[in-house]
């Protein structure tokens, strides 16, 4: 059998013919597809190469047809600092219809390929035949005997110099190979280790001791699904996002709907942000209430409301650079959370107390949800991977990031659960006592990072609620209100659900473990079906498997606890 890197392809150069070349392929071409020049798209395979897209039915290649969504790469490489850490903040503009988008500046990347004066990158919103994803983005290979090559169409190529080229598309350029191995590491260790480490000692609480092992499953688990996702994304070298590898592997239905997943993930981390700001604060500040006409809130109502406040004009911002730069601190967040958490216990003589439950299979779904939302990463890794410098080293990568963040979230666990024993909360920060500068300082920590990460999250959802407008209705106050009504849905959402620890354990249930297990399995089975033994197949259905189980059994719990506490 072949490795991954012989069946994957070179990421990267630019397919030309000369114009013999295309004549001669247009005459083998003229008994294939008589008719229409948009049957040149078809082929005779049993089983196609993956394809991003087809041509629109009227066989006009010039005008395509809106493929959604084209700013997940840009809004990403963004939020978890892929373009922002590794390069230089001076962003290269972008230029739209008319530059109807005031956003555009903030998401383009630098090696934007002009054509007649206009970007054919780095606007979320670009809907322009130069930009339309529409025409193919993975050509057609021929990986097995009895696949037959079908060249594109003239149409989709420019003449230059007696030579013919493809016309790149928004998803065709190459990300720029700026990111050292290191880098990439830090970046990884920056989207992994997040607010899950603040509540690893209640997964503990509610699991017992043997439900770590859960912890370094799913960490072994999650270590070998995005190593999954590498060897899709070697399958063709256009293939650069987790939603090119869901079409790539399920065509357009596969798109949208891990597009929906990924986002709906990234909404409901923000609800996630306004919970913990809201705990945090109140935690500090316990007396803190309104009581205005009648109209009462407590402290975590209070504080909610105010985070939202708070956040909404970050969302608002047309540059995120000076964001992205201070989430990048999430590493250092953690560690300052942790380093504080053992101070306290050992400088603050709050002390150790060993005991504890072995196993406690009724609370166990709920700690199944925690330590699973601890792995949740993998919508980023696709993005991390093409921006390597050295992409071979990406499985080392991931390893040095799982590993770091095992270890870090199992002595978060021990450490925590062994100070504050049954009584441990949700956030560990929560049970630290306030009088101490060290727990001042831990939950300092914890309310800034989320209130800095709050936008970069939100953004891509917004940029694909956005890019889904038509033009004329792209202008800024349109913008505006659409930011504007998702902070105050997320505000609703927390303070209708203020369970930090039970809904963690519902998005863990949930989105982790499709986007980190069964989809990743799914894909690569769809994608490299014919490359992959027995022993693969096998071992993902099992993860599959688990995946489904696991999903609903957690769901189930977190709800139901969800309900309980509500009622």
């Amino acid at each position: 059998m072949k490795t991954d890197e012989e069946m994957g392809l070179d990421r990267g150069g630019v397919e030309l013919e000369t114009d013999d070349e295309e004549n001669q392929a247009r005459q083998d071409n003229t008994d294939y597809s008589p008719s229409s020049s948009s049957s040149a798209f078809s082929t005779t395979t049993t089983t196609s190469s993956p394809r991003l897209c087809e041509p629109s039915d009227d066989g006009d290649h010039e005008s395509s047809t809106f493929i959604w969504p084209q700013s997940y790469r840009q809004s990403i490489d963004m939020m978890s600092n892929v373009s922002v850490s590794v390069q230089s903040p001076n962003l290269v503009g972008s230029v739209l219809r008319g530059g109807s988008s005031w956003l555009s500046n903030s998401f383009a990347r630098p090696g934007s390929v002009f054509r007649g004066g206009s970007s054919l990158v780095g606007s979320p919103f670009a809907r322009t035949d130069e930009a339309s994803l529409d025409k193919p983005l993975i050509r057609p290979q021929i990986p097995y005997p009895d696949q037959h090559y079908l060249p594109a169409p003239p149409d989709c190529r420019t003449p230059i110099d007696n030579a013919v080229v493809r016309k790149p598309s928004f998803k065709e350029l190459p990300p720029s190979p700026e990111c050292s191995t290191a880098q990439a590491i830090v970046n990884g260790l920056n989207v992994l280790c997040g607010v899950g480490l603040l509540t690893t000692p209640y997964a503990v609480k509610e699991g017992g001791w043997l439900g770590m092992l859960l912890l370094l499953g799913f960490g072994s688990i999650s270590f070998y699904t995005g190593i999954l996702l590498k060897r899709c994304l070697d399958s063709s070298p256009e293939l650069q996002t987790y939603p090119d590898i869901g079409q790539a592997a399920f065509g357009r239905t596969g798109r949208l709907c891990i597009s929906v997943i990924l986002y709906l993930e990234l909404y409901a981390c923000c609800v996630e942000y306004i919970i913990l700001v809201g705990d945090s604060l109140s935690s500090m500040f316990p007396n803190a209430h309104l009581n205005y006409l009648g109209f009462v809130l407590n402290s975590q109502q209070l504080f909610a409301i105010t985070t939202a406040f708070l956040v909404l004009p970050t969302v608002w911002l047309r540059d995120l650079s000076l964001l992205s730069y201070l989430s990048a601190g999430g590493v250092t967040a953690s560690v300052i959370a942790v380093l504080c958490l053992l101070w306290v216990g050992t400088v603050d003589k709050v002390g150790f107390h060993p005991g504890g439950t072995p196993l406690d299979l009724a609370n166990l779904p709920v700690a199944l949800g925690l330590y699973g939302f601890c792995f949740s990463g993998h919508s980023v890794f696709p993005n991390i991977y093409s921006s390597m410098r050295t992409p071979s080293e990406f499985p080392s990568v991931m390893f040095y990031c799982f590993l770091i963040c095992t270890i870090v979230y199992s002595g978060v666990a021990v450490l925590g659960y062994m100070m504050f024993g049954e009584f441990t909360k949700s956030q560990f920060t929560l049970n630290l006592p306030p009088e101490f500068v060290a727990s001042k300082l831990a939950i300092g920590t914890t309310v800034v990072n989320p209130l800095s990460k709050y936008a970069l999250t939100m953004t891509p959802v917004a940029l694909s609620l956005e890019e889904i407008l038509p033009s004329n209705h792209q202008s800024r106050p349109v913008v505006l209100v659409i930011r504007t009504l998702l902070v105050l849905s997320t505000l609703i959402v927390a303070l209708k659900v203020p369970y930090f620890g039970f809904v963690m354990a519902l998005l863990g249930s949930i989105f982790t473990m499709l986007v980190a297990l069964i989809l990743p399995c799914a894909c690569y089975l769809s994608i490299q079906r014919r490359s992959t033994n027995y022993l693969q197949v096998s071992l993902c259905v099992w993860i599959i498997l688990v995946g489904v189980a696991c999903s609903c059994i957690g769901s189930y719990s977190s709800i139901k606890q969800i309900l309980s506490k509500a009622n």
